[in-house]
């Protein structure tokens, strides 16, 4: 039986190796990465969340005082609020593109 073997070498052999090796190192990454995904998942929504809001009630603000002090025939509350929404959607929108960024940079370092 082991002459057999000896003779007849596979080459499905080290084929399958590779494949059982890439297989387990992507199990270890994922499950390495696991808790990371759920916090960073988490922390995400919170700044996209805050980055988007903190604009638009500092917009809204600043044209409640604008009505206050400076007052015109169109709302300066509700252009103010409008501003303040673009900007903090541009802002989220920078923090989305950076970390997608990132873990577009990690992957393809993971698989070099």
């Amino acid at each position: 039986m082991v002459d057999r073997m000896a003779e007849k070498p596979s080459k499905d052999e080290p084929r399958l190796v590779r494949q059982v090796g890439a297989k387990a190192e992507r199990k270890l990454r994922a499950q390495s990465q696991v808790n990371r995904t759920i916090w960073l998942g988490l922390g995400m929504m919170g700044l996209i969340g805050w980055s988007v809001a903190v604009p638009t009630l500092l917009g809204a603000a600043l044209g409640l005082w604008l009505d206050e002090h400076y007052p015109a025939s169109y709302s300066w509350t509700l252009t103010m609020l409008i501003i303040g929404l673009f900007i903090g959607c541009l802002n989220a929108w920078y923090w989305v593109s950076r970390e997608h960024r990132e873990m577009q940079q990690n992957e393809e370092d993971n698989n070099e």
